[in-house]
Parts: structure tokens; C-alpha cells; sequence
């Protein structure tokens, strides 16, 4: 999605989408890329997509064997992946029919806000883990929990139960700086570090159950994107009017202009955490091969390499936009599922299953058990 900046002198026809990698503002401001700016602006994006994948890959399978409610990862079904490109059609049409009908300074300063806080909180969960090891041993570690029901007695229902600790504020404080420098000057580092944080949060917590629920998923966006980039302008006009950190941006004049510089080529987060997800399944499918390897992890990252590659290759040759998923998608499952053949570890492959729902019980047993020994103690 694009995110002009104000005072650039960019066309109204930018070939900016959703999800695809693309360059901007090189028409009216006549701005000519130089090689070794456009090395650095898709190098960078490149480098930049890797982070989540390969952290969030990793903090995903400390999720999976999480016993805490408030870190348990959400799982994606068959029936989810499926109705996934349909529902993201329609809130696609939708913005762009809001776009249409309503003025388009309100719905991004509305979205703007929205955005800023689920950065901020984003951006606290990535940092915590690393945070948590620079608070001195004196420092004073307190519990907090939000907990929000419905109902009473027997028939209260649990809404948010989400358990804190001092450590968490400090982070939260911290990201808080990051939001409000992007709330007030989109600046494209503020706009990266909240996108990385989306990015990675992605990859960490959605959890597909199963390699053909992946296939599923990435086959029906494979479409959507398809479809809404080359079939239509809708994902074109969306992408020029909104404005949130949903991409990542790197300028291609950073030599010239320096962190003012405004001629961005960019990616969309959802060509990283689509792919990523995926990536992170079969990472925590080697682990219960209990082979001590990484293959197909290390399979599927070359392989996501390679695909975004090629797709800033026809881009750059072709001088147009193009939607990433249509590289992606093929790369990222075909060569997986060709080592996997090799190997004779297709069947296990996708046989593998994913099961939160005996965890979630766990945990919510376990919470049950501290509930009543509460009572007892009162």
C-alpha cells in the first residue's frame, strides 16, 4: 500500500498495490534512480523481509509450546484458509468503496489511530523478550493482570484475561515514542520498525494446523492477488489512498537526500507474512522429525529468497508492478514439497498436524484450578 508523504510530487497513477513490491515517485519528480541507490533500496527490502520470517520462525515454536493463555498462537484451518481470500476481497472492495464515497483525510486519520495502537502493542511484544535480559536483577517485578467478563457466577464468561508484568509497561513506554513519531510525521524508519513488528507478531502468532491448510492458504491468495492486481484497479486505488505502516519502504535516493529522502521502492507486509507463516510451519515440522536438521526451513527461506528476487527482477525489467505472491507462492511450497519427495518424507509431511485445542483446554483447566484455590483461600 502506498504511503505518500507530503510534498512529493508523485502522479496520480502510481503503481502501488497491496501486496506487491514497487517503486515510486519517479514519473513527475523525474527522479532517476541511480544503480547503486536501487541496489540499496531492494537489497535492504530483502534483508528487511528476512528478519521476520527467520525470528518470528523461531519465537513461533517457543509459542506453540506455550502454556500461558495470553501467548497461545492462533490456528488457522482448512475452513479459515479458504474463506481467507474471499473475506480479504471483500474488506479490500469495502475500503475501496469508503475510499470512493468518504473523504479520504478522515478514513486514514481514523486508520491512523487504529494503526498506532495496535503498533505500539505490536512493537512491546517484539521487544520484550529482548528487553527483559538489559532490567538490572533490583529491578522490581510486579504481576498485573486485565481481566474482562461477562455475566456472573456460573454463567461468567471469560472476554480478555491478559497477565503483565512491570517489565511490559517499560516496553509498552518505550514502543509508545515509536508510535507517536509515526503518528506525527510518518517518517519511513518509524513506519519500518512498526511494520517489522506487525511482520514478525504475524509470523510468530498465526499458526497454520497443517501443510495442506498451508497450501490451501497460499493457493487462494495466489488468486486474490492475481485478480485485484491485474484484473482491476481496486487494490491500485486503495493502495494510493491509504496510509499505515502495512508495507515496508526504503528509499532509493538515501545517497542523495539522506533520511529525508522520499522516492521509495516498497513491499507489502503481506508478501512476507503469508509465506512467512508457512515457512514457520515447516520449521516446527523438522523439529518433530527429531532429526537435529533444519531441511525444509532452510528450504522454504532460500526458496522465499529466490522468489522475491525474481519478482524484483520482472519488475525492474518489465518497469511495472508486480504482485509478489505470483513468485512466492510457487518457490515457497513447490521446492519444500520436491525436497520432501526426494527425501521419501512427503506423506509425513503432509500428515503433519497441528493441534491447539488440546492446549488451549490445558491451559484453561489450569486456570480453572487457579480460580478455585482461590476461592478456597478466601
Amino acid at each position: 500500500m502506498a504511503d505518500v508523504q507530503q510534498g512529493q510530487s508523485l502522479v496520480p497513477d502510481l503503481n502501488a498495490t497491496l501486496n506487491e513490491t514497487v517503486t515510486e515517485g519517479n514519473v513527475t519528480a523525474k527522479f532517476v534512480a541511480t544503480p547503486q541507490g536501487t541496489a540499496l533500496a531492494y537489497g535492504s527490502l530483502v534483508f528487511m523481509a528476512l528478519l521476520p520470517i527467520f525470528f518470528g520462525a523461531l519465537r513461533s515454536v517457543i509459542c506453540a509450546s506455550s502454556k500461558n493463555a495470553t501467548d497461545m498462537p492462533e490456528t488457522i484451518t482448512s475452513r479459515d484458509a479458504a474463506k481467507f481470500p474471499i473475506i480479504a476481497s471483500c474488506t479490500l472492495f469495502g475500503l475501496y468503496v469508503f475510499f470512493k464515497i468518504f473523504s479520504q483525510e478522515y478514513i486514514n486519520l481514523l486508520l491512523s489511530m487504529y494503526f498506532f495502537f495496535l503498533g505500539v502493542l505490536a512493537l512491546a511484544h517484539t521487544i520484550s523478550p529482548v528487553m527483559n535480559t538489559f532490567f538490572p536483577v533490583t529491578f522490581s517485578i510486579k504481576q498485573y493482570q486485565l481481566l474482562f467478563t461477562q455475566g456472573s457466577g456460573d454463567n461468567k464468561e471469560e472476554i480478555l484475561n491478559y497477565e503483565f508484568d512491570s517489565r511490559d509497561i517499560v516496553c509498552l513506554a518505550l514502543s509508545s515514542v515509536v508510535g507517536v513519531w509515526y503518528l506525527l510525521k510518518k517518517h519511513w524508519i518509524a513506519n519500518n520498525i512498526l511494520g517489522l513488528a506487525f511482520a514478525l507478531n504475524g509470523v510468530e502468532m498465526l499458526h497454520l494446523n497443517n501443510v495442506p491448510t498451508g497450501c490451501i492458504l497460499l493457493g487462494g491468495l495466489f488468486v486474490y492477488d492475481v485478480f485485484w492486481v491485474f484484473g482491476t484497479n481496486v487494490m491500485v486505488t486503495v493502495a494510493k489512498s491509504f496510509e499505515a505502516p502495512i508495507k515496508l519502504v526504503f528509499p532509493q535516493d538515501l545517497l542523495e537526500k539522506g533520511l529525508e529522502a522520499n522516492n521509495f521502492a516498497m513491499l507489502g507486509l503481506g508478501d512476507i507474512v503469508i509465506p512467512g507463516i508457512f515457512i514457520a510451519l515447516l520449521l516446527r515440522f523438522d523439529i518433530s522429525l527429531k532429526k537435529n536438521t533444519r531441511t525444509y526451513f532452510y528450504t522454504s527461506f532460500l526458496a522465499y529468497i529466490f522468489g522475491l528476487g525474481f519478482t524484483i527482477f520482472v519488475m525492474h525489467t518489465y518497469k511495472h508492478a508486480q504482485p509478489a505472491l505470483l513468485y512466492l507462492v510457487p518457490s515457497c511450497i513447490g521446492l519444500p514439497v520436491f525436497v520432501a519427495k526426494l527425501k521419501g518424507e512427503l506423506t509425513d509431511m503432509f500428515r503433519y498436524q497441528e493441534n491447539q485445542e488440546e492446549k488451549k483446554a490445558s491451559v484453561e483447566s489450569v486456570d480453572e484450578t487457579k480460580e478455585t484455590e482461590l476461592k478456597k483461600d478466601k
